[in-house]
């Protein structure tokens, strides 16, 4: 049986479907341990992150969850070194909110633009 990438779903189209969004608040880049917003989120800002830097998640850390507020783009990569070799997908900011990556996220960058 053949699957499908999760697509990114934004608030208005997330509310229709019946999805609970997690509770990320503006101008914050949320990522949750588990599928569909469980867990305790880490939570990053513009003003406390360096734009177009490889961040990573705590040691031993992934997030399969996420939620993007900034404004800015977001890379969001399987590997904590922000590796191009391993998964990787960039979502829209202002709004994008995503219940299951398709693979575990360890880093991630925010964009200038």
């Amino acid at each position: 049986m053949a699957q499908t990438a999760p697509t990114a779903q934004t608030a208005p189209a997330a509310a229709a479907a019946g999805t609970t969004l997690g509770a990320c608040g503006p101008g914050r880049l949320c990522l949750w341990p588990k599928p569909d917003f469980k867990g305790r989120p880490w939570t990053y800002e513009l003003a406390t992150t360096d734009l177009d830097s490889c961040v990573a998640l705590p040691a031993g850390a992934s997030a399969q969850s996420l939620a993007v507020r900034t404004g800015r783009p977001v890379t969001a990569y399987q590997s904590a070194e922000c590796a191009e070799t391993g998964e990787f997908e960039t979502y829209p900011g202002r709004g994008t909110w995503v219940p299951q990556t398709p693979y575990e996220v360890r880093a991630f960058k925010l964009w200038e633009r």
